[in-house]
């Protein structure tokens, strides 16, 4: 028997988990809600770590997420063992706790690099508020900085920390940065961007192992041998979906590493039982049923509020369209809906060189996404055309 019963258990403690305690205690005012998070803070924004945190424009206590007083929230406490069947959890501190309905939003962790010197000093993760402290403190005695991965921690990171004085290059896989996910022509305008403030870019190269005086790392080594001077170094080389608990549990994995889930973001053969954030596979109604994972938090927060309004008896699909922006520093911002599984044409309007613009993505002539650089284009026409399989026409 367990020791406890709440009507909503919450797993996990980012913003899905929070935006569906704040729907769950709007809509229902009776009902019990507990949030669970291995997290040292209670839920906080993303966003920030590598932006105006990192950057010290916005405090611990401006990321923070308010919730109701009467959700209780358990920080530095996991979920060791989920039963979907006889709906109860076991935590870390023993009690084990039964629930009416429940959301499995454990997130993402780092990808770690697998070379040599990853262990000296001065090589430092983005994932939390703590890292981004440990980064800040790190940071304040050094003067070149290398960031591995074009991606969006490494050139939000490298804007950030070119606004405080730091020398940062930036070395990726691919030749431009940002351009697996928007392409080579919004790559070229990052680059642009990061260059013209002084952000060397290295593309088209691994980096083949990390080199120290003493214990603290100095030089960043590239295959084919160049090395860059590095005191401190910034790894953003991707996440991978939290999928351990629910493994644990049986629940079923999709082929893009998520947990698998209908249109209503529920686990399958799981009654009750939800998913939300980075772990969630589900079969999105926007993309014509085409199975997708997304690993945005404004995406999340939508993922919340349709999962609570489904936990009230709703029986919603979750049909919004997935949506994001990127700012690097104050130089430049740009927001995204999509995601474009694949794209065959990119169409441009507006003035790419002034920041001022907008890219449509296309398969076989129908929207798959959209850019707005600058506040250029109709995000919200964007967004309809995605979901009607539309055309620019």
């Amino acid at each position: 028997m367990a020791d406890r019963f709440v009507d909503h258990l919450l797993i996990g403690g980012g913003i899905a988990s929070a935006t569906c305690a704040q729907e769950l205690r709007d809509a229902d005012a009776k009902g019990s809600i507990l949030l669970v998070a291995r997290e040292l803070d209670p839920p906080y924004h993303r966003p920030p770590i590598t932006k105006g945190y990192l950057g010290g424009s916005e405090t611990k206590d401006d990321t923070l997420i308010e919730l109701s007083d009467d959700v209780e929230v358990l920080t530095r406490t996991s979920v060791m063992a989920l039963d979907p069947a006889a709906k109860t959890v076991t935590l870390s501190t023993k009690e084990t706790v039964e629930y009416g309905t429940a959301l499995l939003a454990t997130g993402a962790m780092v990808r770690r690099l697998q070379i040599d010197g990853v262990h000296l000093d001065g090589i430092h993760y983005l994932r939390a508020l703590g890292n981004a402290d440990s980064l800040i403190e790190d940071a304040e005695t050094v003067e070149n900085v290398v960031c591995v991965g074009g991606s969006y921690i490494g050139c939000e990171s490298a804007a950030t920390l070119t606004r405080l004085g730091k020398r940062v290059t930036v070395v990726l896989l691919e030749e431009e940065p940002m351009e697996r996910a928007f392409g080579v022509q919004v790559g070229q305008w990052v680059r642009g961007v990061l260059a013209g403030h002084g952000v060397q870019i290295v593309g088209n190269v691994e980096v083949e192992r990390f080199e120290g005086e003493g214990e603290r790392v100095a030089r960043v080594v590239l295959a084919g041998g160049r090395a860059l001077d590095a005191e401190l170094v910034v790894a953003g080389v991707g996440v991978t979906p939290d999928v351990m608990l629910a493994r644990k549990a049986g629940l079923e994995i999709g082929e893009r590493g998520g947990v698998r889930a209908d249109a209503r973001l529920r686990a399958h053969g799981a009654d009750g039982l939800y998913v939300a954030g980075d772990i969630a596979e589900y079969d999105s109604p926007s993309h014509g049923g085409a199975v997708i994972r997304v690993e945005h938090e404004e995406h999340a927060a939508s993922q919340g509020r349709t999962v609570a309004r489904n936990m009230l008896g709703a029986e919603a699909e979750h049909t919004d369209v997935p949506y994001f922006f990127s700012d690097l520093a104050d130089w430049a911002s740009f927001e995204y809906v999509g995601p474009a599984l694949a794209w065959d044409e990119e169409v441009v309007e507006g003035d790419m060189p002034s920041g001022t613009f907008t890219v449509w993505y296309l398969a076989d002539g129908k929207v798959a996404a959209m850019l707005s650089a600058g506040g250029h284009g109709d995000i919200e026409r964007a967004k309809a055309l995605i979901a009607s399989g539309g055309t620019l026409a």
